[in-house]
């Protein structure tokens, strides 16, 4: 009964099978492009196309045409001399994640700027030092060249004191960064960020901020703490910085203690009261000021043993050749930067494009990264992605497009080429306390796992396996084994589906589990099983038994069983110890007759069952001669939902055929319902069909594969009233006992199909 007023549709069309309605329904033939023709086209060149090219290449062409001089210009303004003032004092804190000189920070924050200004495809993220890159550059730079211990040989090294080393193969392996991303910008790879799940990213962030929580703890105690890398690294950090405690520099302490608080309450005070506030309060910024000023006045470096940030050189320094061997030394490094880099970049400036409605491209981003880390890197920047603070103040202050990046660009060129020296005094635990007291959001992301352990267990143990092993292990190989899990979490969804049998709505034509619903209608002898997933090499054996599960036995055993049934009556027959009559076979011999033994030539038991030889068919549900005994099998038809299966190799089709046949064989229909046509057409043309699996088997959808069933196989009453055959009217008459329903005790004159 449908609902008052419940909307409805009625569609009366015949029933189809695939074969039938490519019959009656004519395909318009495409032409499919080879590799060739995708090739030509893609190396084709006329104006159009160098125009697209142009555009796509320089990307700041498209939005200056666009640009509103009287509604951006100033907001752009304001944001960019807000974000310059936070990326001078990020890029002298995550200076110190990469173990180099303070003032090498402010390069990587503004050579990137500029290249990024003219290649970037987004208008609102913020380039220039991430933490995480920061800190897996430190850790390469910390392997080469340790605090203690012996320096790895290379060539171009000598004569250089530790800093200007350690700047050398930072600026190297940024080069080396760079161009791994230019050449999978080129090489239009961009999807590859795609395999970084955000659960994935999630974990490894949370990770890398433990890192760098515990990197700044040698600044905010005032601790002489040697750089280690490496696995394990981080418990050898703590276990030295334990040892150390006592030698604890009060004085650090107590000004770390205070800029985390007072930097802590004003930002949330900013996010509570952000719809109020024009501009958020730029409190590290003002807390920088005021430490430089109270460590000047009263001497902190020599009165309290303070450790700043010293001297810092005005101007640039000249452009440097990246090294070659270093090169060989940190390719394997260079990769996971390569891709983390950009990943996170990506990411924020996706929120950003969805925001604000604008398209960015993943391949034009990796070649903007890699031109901007080729062009940093050889003025002795570091690796650049985008902070999500700093990217939030340029967003959240009003900045419209990167003209508001190339200001804040301005800025950090003033302070590099004039006012850096007020900078001088500023005392490195300030600078720790700062990047601490930022990494909030990446700590916080640890709440996620109780909701991914409710919602989604393996996204769960993906989030848990990467922040481990990136904890415990480093960074890079964190991130390799964190997606490694990913991976194999996807392999065993797709490897063991959850394999459903499904039963009929009551008075619809819609199919669903058995298990979840009451009100289902199951004709006898009918079963319908559904895999949600493609088929192929790895699953297609956990199928095969998923659905000898479904059916109840096993095929191939119940064809053998069969086979060998039948050698027997032929010898028995040959013997005289049966002789067929019209109520059947006969049991002419005095004493029991015992089955035979032999089973040579088992391959011939797999063979179809072959009644040629003998008087009449043998109906195997039936009481059998002597004391043969076979297996009933109760089902007669088997319809296969492909509704979700997406693809079949060519291993999945060799076993899927040989189901269909052992299934085939012992008188079981099968059907195969919903499936792709380029399945459809695959199988075609793998010459999957041959004498016993035939492509009448395909149906269009559930419910014609159903109703042609139902048709096939009238029930007992049916046939008995004479009604020959079901009307496809849709409505199926049948008697209660061949009605399986868990509403055993409603009436059931009728089953709405």
């Amino acid at each position: 009964m449908m609902r008052p007023g419940s909307k409805q549709y009625v569609v009366a069309r015949p029933l189809y099978s695939e074969d039938s309605f490519a019959e009656e329904h004519e395909k318009v033939y495409r032409e499919r492009k080879t590799i060739l023709d995708h090739v030509k086209q893609y190396f084709k060149c006329d104006a159009e196309r160098a125009k697209s090219i142009a555009l796509s290449l320089l990307p700041v062409i498209g939005w200056l045409k666009i640009y509103q001089i009287k509604e951006w210009l100033l907001s752009d303004i304001v944001s960019g001399v807000s974000t310059g003032l936070v990326a001078v004092l990020q890029g002298l804190a995550y200076c110190l994640l990469a173990s180099l000189p303070a003032w090498y920070g402010l390069f990587s924050a503004f050579f990137p700027v500029i290249m990024y200004f003219f290649l970037g495809t987004s208008r609102h993220i913020s380039v220039g030092p991430f933490p995480v890159l920061c800190l897996m550059i430190g850790s390469v730079v910390t392997k080469l060249v340790p605090d203690e211990g012996a320096h790895v040989n290379i060539t171009g090294l000598e004569g250089l004191s530790i800093d200007d080393q350690r700047v050398l193969i930072a600026s190297s392996v940024t080069f080396l960064v760079g161009i791994m991303q230019l050449v999978m910008g080129v090489l239009q790879v961009g999807f590859v960020v795609m395999y970084l799940s955000d659960t994935l990213v999630s974990g490894f962030t949370t990770a890398a901020a433990v890192h760098i929580v515990v990197s700044q703890l040698k600044f905010v105690l005032g601790l002489q703490v040697p750089g280690i890398s490496g696995p394990l690294s981080i418990i050898y950090t703590l276990e030295i910085i334990f040892n150390k405690i006592t030698s604890t520099n009060v004085c650090d302490v107590v000004i770390s203690l205070v800029i985390m608080v007072v930097v802590f309450i004003v930002k949330e005070l900013n996010d509570r009261y952000k719809s109020k506030l024009p501009v958020p309060i730029p409190i590290e910024v003002i807390m920088t000021v005021i430490a430089c000023g109270v460590s000047y006045a009263f001497d902190f470096k020599t009165t309290y043993g303070i450790e700043v940030i010293g001297h810092i050189p005005k101007g640039y320094e000249p452009p440097v050749a990246p090294n070659l061997q270093i090169f060989q030394q940190t390719a394997l490094d260079a990769f996971p930067m390569a891709i983390v880099g950009f990943a996170v970049a990506f990411s924020v400036a996706k929120v950003y494009s969805v925001k604000y409605d604008y398209t960015i491209d993943g391949n034009q981003e990796l070649i903007a990264f890699g031109v901007s880390n080729i062009f940093g890197a050889s003025f002795k920047s570091f690796a650049a992605s985008t902070a999500l603070s700093r990217s939030a103040v340029q967003e959240s202050t009003g900045g419209k497009t990167q003209i508001a990046g190339l200001i804040s660009a301005v800025m950090v060129m003033i302070v590099t080429l004039a006012i850096g020296y007020l900078l001088e005094p500023l005392p490195k635990s300030v600078l720790g306390a700062v990047v601490i007291v930022n990494l909030k959001g990446m700590l916080m992301q640890v709440r996620d796992v109780p909701y991914l352990w409710r919602r989604d267990k393996p996204d769960c143990v993906v989030w848990l396996g990467t922040c481990i092993a990136s904890i415990l292990l480093g960074l890079d190989l964190g991130l390799a084994v964190g997606l490694g899990v990913e991976l194999l979490s996807i392999v065993l969804r797709v490897q063991f589906p959850r394999c459903s049998v499904l039963a009929n709505i009551k008075g619809t034509d819609i199919y669903r589990d058995r298990k979840d619903y009451l009100k289902i209608y199951e004709p006898e002898g009918v079963k319908i099983f559904r895999i949600p997933s493609p088929i192929f090499f790895a699953n297609i054996e956990f199928f095969r038994s998923k659905l000898v599960e479904a059916v109840g036995f096993n095929p191939l055993r119940i064809l053998r069983k069969r086979n060998k049934a039948l050698r027997t009556i032929r010898k028995l027959l040959k013997k005289g110890d049966l002789q067929w009559t019209s109520k059947g076979f006969l049991n002419t011999s005095c004493g029991p007759i015992r089955e035979s033994e032999d089973d040579s030539n088992v391959e011939e038991l797999d063979l179809p069952t072959d009644f040629k030889d003998l008087p009449a068919r043998i109906d195997w549900n039936a009481e059998l001669p002597a004391n043969i005994v076979v297996p009933r099998v109760d089902l007669h038809s088997l319809i296969l939902d492909f509704a979700a299966v997406s693809f079949l190799d060519i291993s999945a089709l060799k076993g899927l055929k040989t189901a269909l046949k052992e299934l085939i064989r012992v008188e079981v229909e099968v059907y195969i319902v919903d499936c792709d046509p380029y399945i459809l057409e695959k199988l075609h043309h793998c010459c999957f069909f041959d004498d016993e699996v035939q492509p009448s088997m395909f149906f269009v959808t559930l419910h014609d594969a159903m109703l042609h069933i139902l048709e096939k196989h009238p029930d007992t009453s049916e046939k008995k009233s004479g009604s020959g055959k079901i009307l496809t009217s849709v409505t199926v008459h049948h008697p209660g006992g061949n009605l399986r329903s868990r509403d055993r005790n409603a009436p059931h004159p009728e089953t709405k199909l």
